[in-house]
């Protein structure tokens, strides 16, 4: 069998609403998995692709609203498309607040919920590719000892050779020895390169 490459995850008590919903998005081709509760959901084993949550406010036990401010709080958060029959201004404007990618209100167009299951999705890929890229240059940063360290820290600030020299007590020549040989282990092409993988990093 064929991992998908991607998946809408579905959470709604109503057993014919999970069924249209199944229905509708294997139409247009997406895998999707439905669940009748929170409880069910988080139970269930979760394929590391891209994915979202097509989530309902008012379920059984943990509810909608409570159960997304629980993700976004997560390290591993996941883009949720809120739906309700029920819903009112201040609930979207909760729901929007929190971070949801949209709050649909029950009956809702077909084509609205795809579009924005089409921007969760998209957001979700470009969450894990930044999530990579950053290990990737965690792992390089990992590479260099204290002294390339302290100097990259004082090379991002804007500070030149003789400054850095005069602030860690060497030379010039090392501290051009520690900045090319960072840069190498960073795998910077330039300094410029250098300074924007540093903010990637918080240094």
């Amino acid at each position: 069998m064929t991992e998908p490459r991607q998946i809408v995850f579905v959470i709604d008590d109503d057993p014919a609403i999970r069924e249209a919903l199944d229905s509708l998005l294997r139409s247009v081709g997406l895998d999707v998995r439905c669940f009748g509760s929170v409880k069910e959901f988080i139970a269930a084993p979760r394929p590391d692709i891209p994915s979202c949550l097509v989530l309902d406010v008012r379920l059984p036990g943990k509810s909608g609203m409570d159960f997304h401010k629980e993700i976004a709080q997560s390290e591993a958060a996941l883009p949720v498309i809120m739906m309700t029959g029920h819903g009112d201004i201040p609930m979207s404007v909760q729901a929007m607040k929190t971070g949801a990618i949209d709050f649909l209100a029950k009956p809702f167009r077909e084509q609205d919920l795809l579009d924005a299951i089409e921007a969760a999705l998209e957001k979700d890929r470009l969450i894990r590719k930044q999530t990579a890229e950053l290990t990737i240059l965690r792992d390089r940063l990992a590479t260099l000892n204290e002294g390339e360290r302290n100097v990259v820290a004082r090379v991002v600030k804007g500070l030149l050779n003789k400054q850095i020299a005069g602030e860690l007590g060497v030379s010039e020549i090392t501290v051009k020895v520690r900045r090319a040989q960072a840069m190498r282990k960073m795998q910077a092409n330039s300094l410029a390169e250098l300074i924007r993988m540093a903010a990637q990093l918080g240094l």
